[in-house]
């Protein structure tokens, strides 16, 4: 489908890589997701470059700094937030010497605003999620930090067609039901309406080809699909049939799939076929036309490979790219292969 920027039979990953060499890292990526490569994480590094660190140094004006429990917001920029940005400015450096002469999509990862006012403390010990107002100011702070990141990795890779944005929210579900714990561990905080959860969401998505990541159970499919995504990225094992019609309306509404089909951390792996068969066989439940499937769904590894072996990391991209051939060269003979 046109509609979407990557080739058929793409497959990525969906972050976080494990070791410390960004270099290495980079080059892992480009060489087995040539399709949709990204930026990875590497959060083995240490304060600053996980997720929440990385996502912290894109802030404008809302410095942050790291406390016993976590991060926090600060009155000043210190040495945790100069050790993210350090962090990240030394991964896009990378990224400019290894994509020197790509062309095509690439994606960046952030994390997104449920997710980080769940895991960020406000001054005075409680979590951003508990202030509806604090929520506001560092989405709008976001959005304009993802802007400006975009804008630099567009001048860095003059190469690239498009950037991907994929924002990852697997704090949403438990924002939207209620179940993030308070900063003291005692209690819960209160549930966020659907409509602001999908306001806010789109406010980071605007202007973006945007995908959301949720590897929780429960994805909001439609909270994601109304913030104006353009994809939604799940593992697949934590999928259940319940979820199939919201799976459907997502991909009727014209939303790439990314769909984690092998563990993010060191196991045996299956062959290309057995890897492929999730997406092939609910595919076929859904009754989508088979001509889609290698355009509209991009194979991925459950979650981050952060706490895989860098030797594991590697062969999981390279099994999601020889599975997404599956789909694209022989789905009906993939699946028949797999039948009990």
């Amino acid at each position: 489908m046109s509609d979407f920027p990557w080739a058929e039979a793409a497959a990525t990953g969906v972050g976080s890589h494990p070791g410390d060499d960004h270099l290495e890292a980079l080059r892992v990526v480009f060489g087995e997701a040539p399709a949709l490569p990204y930026l990875p994480e590497l959060p083995g590094r240490g304060v600053g470059a996980d997720l929440v660190g990385r996502t912290a140094a894109l802030l404008v004006e809302l410095p942050v700094e790291v406390q016993p429990s976590g991060w926090r917001f600060a009155d000043r920029p210190g040495r945790d937030f100069k050790r993210a940005r350090d962090h990240l400015v030394r991964d896009l450096d990378g990224l400019e010497e290894v994509a020197q002469t790509y062309e095509g999509p690439l994606k960046i990862q952030a994390c997104g605003p449920w997710t980080f006012a769940g895991a960020v403390e406000l001054r005075y010990g409680d979590k951003a999620l508990a202030d509806a107002g604090a929520v506001r100011d560092l989405t709008e702070s976001l959005a304009e930090g993802l802007r400006q990141h975009v804008a630099d990795v567009r001048r860095r890779v003059p190469g690239a067609t498009e950037i991907v944005l994929q924002l990852d929210e697997p704090g949403l579900p438990g924002a939207l039901t209620g179940t993030v714990p308070t900063a003291s561990g005692f209690g819960r905080l209160a549930p966020v309406d659907p409509q602001v959860a999908f306001e806010r969401l789109g406010e980071v998505l605007a202007g973006h080809f945007g995908i959301v990541h949720c590897c929780a159970s429960g994805v909001p499919f439609e909270v994601i699909r109304t913030a104006g995504a353009r994809g939604v990225s799940v593992d697949g094992s934590r999928l259940r049939r319940r979820d199939e019609d919201q799976i459907g309306e997502t991909i009727e509404a014209g939303m790439g799939l990314f769909l984690g089909v092998v563990p993010g951390v060191d196991t045996r792996l299956p062959d290309k076929g057995k890897v492929a068969r999730p997406a092939i066989e609910l595919w076929r439940r859904l009754g989508f036309p088979v001509g889609r499937l290698a355009a509209q769904v991009v194979l991925t590894p459950a979650c981050g490979l952060a706490g895989a072996s860098p030797a594991y990391a590697r062969a999981a991209l390279a099994r999601c790219r020889e599975a997404a051939h599956v789909l694209r060269e022989d789905p009906e003979m993939g699946g028949q292969e797999m039948e009990p």
